[in-house]
């Protein structure tokens, strides 16, 4: 990957709280208008990853660059980024259109566009109140609303829609969407996992603070070893017909290796003449809990983490 086309580069990063392993040689690589969604358990190092990045903590070990700047030389010059915290707190004495003319101002944008964005996420009826008479999801609006002030080079959004309903949540990832059309690239910290699917073009699953999984969607599937599942109709009495199919043939239905997909499919439509079947692909849900369950079932049996001696790493 050319460095003109990275937004985020991570080499080797470790960080430590104490005895804590916050991190652990995590490695990565961020494309410009890419959209990555960050997943992992309560605890893997997702917040500290972001804040890694922010430069807000300074890793122990490894090389962090961003937006062509090496973090550990220190910037050079201001980088355009927006971030939005998991937590968010606001001063409840300002007006939500006086906390964005504030962030506008330290960011050097103009009020013009405290305005656009406050009538795009809906607010224009409570701009003019104390935040402290704001809802939670309100306020999740007005911090999605700061972190987009700019029109970032890199967004980091830890948690983002907590608090939305379905409709804000879809039209905060049409944003996005729009920001990364632009060359924005973005991190979205998320326990949503049927929401992000939809949006993500790369995903990292972390656990214990260590990169368990890169890649798109495609990629990784094809590194799993969950099955796809093709459903046909009268299933039993084909199976019984076609003896090759019964070696595919599971709980009621035919599974194979994602590998074999296509040769299942070829024979099933050249030599068995069948062609109404629906083919079923594992989710992001799936494939996070393929990940992350050994690691659960392991520490709840008290068995320490071991390195990962050849951790999945897909098209990084």
């Amino acid at each position: 990957m050319s460095n003109e086309n990275c937004a985020v580069s991570l080499a080797n990063v470790s960080h430590q709280f104490g005895d804590l392993a916050a991190l652990t040689e995590v490695n990565c690589q961020i494309k410009a208008g890419q959209l990555l969604a960050l997943l992992g358990h309560n605890g893997a190092g997702k917040s500290t990853l972001l804040k890694v990045i922010l430069g807000l903590i300074k890793p122990h070990h490894g090389q962090v660059t961003v937006l062509g700047q090496s973090l550990h030389l220190g910037r050079k010059q201001p980088l355009n980024i927006g971030y939005l915290p998991e937590n968010i707190t606001f001063y409840d004495k300002l007006t939500g259109y006086e906390l964005l003319c504030y962030f506008a101002a330290l960011k050097g944008v103009g009020k013009v566009r405290v305005k656009r964005l406050i009538e795009e996420f809906g607010l224009e009826y409570a701009q003019h109140k104390p935040l402290k008479g704001y809802s939670k999801g309100m306020k999740q609006r007005l911090g999605i609303a700061q972190a987009i002030l700019s029109e970032p080079q890199l967004l980091l959004l830890d948690e983002p829609t907590v608090g939305l309903d379905p409709q804000a949540s879809e039209f905060l990832y049409q944003k996005i969407r729009t920001l990364t059309e632009l060359g924005c690239a973005v991190m979205v910290s998320t326990h949503e996992l049927n929401l992000i699917e939809p949006q993500l073009d790369v995903a990292m699953i972390m656990g214990q603070g260590r990169k368990l999984a890169f890649g798109s969607m495609a990629q990784l599937l094809q590194r799993s070893s969950l099955p796809v599942i093709i459903k046909v109709p009268d299933i039993v009495r084909r199976v019984t017909r076609y003896g090759y199919l019964a070696e595919f043939y599971h709980d009621g239905v035919l599974q194979c290796p994602i590998s074999q997909t296509e040769s299942l499919v070829e024979y099933l439509t050249t030599e068995c003449q069948i062609f109404d079947f629906v083919i079923e692909k594992p989710g992001l849900a799936a494939l996070y809990h393929e990940k992350i369950t050994p690691l659960q079932q392991a520490s709840s049996e008290g068995i320490a983490f071991q390195p990962l001696q050849h951790p999945v790493l897909v098209g990084a």
